[in-house]
């Protein structure tokens, strides 16, 4: 175990393909502390942030005859963490507003370069979803969510009651939600994606 511990990321990794359990222990004491305190600090929840760490070196391991890193593989680790901790983010949207949820991952996240790309790639995903609503719905939901504007006010631009835009605003939701949840389940199949890539 002492000599792994003084072997390179990229050595232990290559002992890791072969089944090498220390050399994913090393790793795992090596990476361990610093994703945590990543975690815990955005999300602000020990329990989920130490479930966060576990999933991704679960699933570390689970892919590791697959690992191919085309970067650092601190800063792989990292960018597999926002991703769960996004993941993490979404399972809470049931009570909030899209837009509100995306704020809070923004203000959470790091202002580094990185994080600006996640949260502008999950805004730009949100904003595909909207696009492909049933156009009544879009139209409704756009107006409540981009224009604020009340279900009154939707109503009379439309020309429709409020209980018929009411029931559109629920439709947009419901859609949205699901197509997040899909993509989101638990958060492994990110980074999976990431650790086959």
């Amino acid at each position: 175990m002492n000599n792994l511990e003084n072997q390179s990321d990229q050595a232990l990794l290559e002992l890791l393909k072969e089944e090498n359990r220390q050399a994913f222990n090393v790793l795992y004491n090596r990476y361990w502390k610093k994703l945590y305190n990543t975690a815990n600090k955005r999300i602000k929840d020990p329990e989920a942030a130490e479930e966060i760490v576990q999933d991704l070196f679960t699933s570390l391991w689970l892919n590791r005859h697959k690992i191919n890193i085309h970067t650092s593989f601190e800063s792989y680790l990292h960018s597999a963490v926002r991703y769960l901790i996004i993941a993490c983010f979404q399972k809470q949207m049931n009570k909030l507003r899209f837009e509100e949820d995306f704020s809070k991952v923004n203000t959470i996240a790091d202002t580094t370069t990185e994080d600006s790309i996640v949260t502008n790639d999950l805004l730009g995903l949100l904003n595909r979803k909207v696009y492909t609503l049933p156009e009544k719905c879009r139209s409704v939901f756009e107006l409540s969510r981009k224009d604020h504007k009340t279900n009154k006010e939707i109503a009379a631009t439309l020309g429709i009651s409020e209980k018929t835009v009411e029931n559109h605003m629920t439709r947009a939701l419901k859609i949205l939600r699901l197509s997040f949840t899909s993509l989101c389940i638990t958060g492994t199949i990110l980074v999976n994606h990431f650790l086959a890539s």
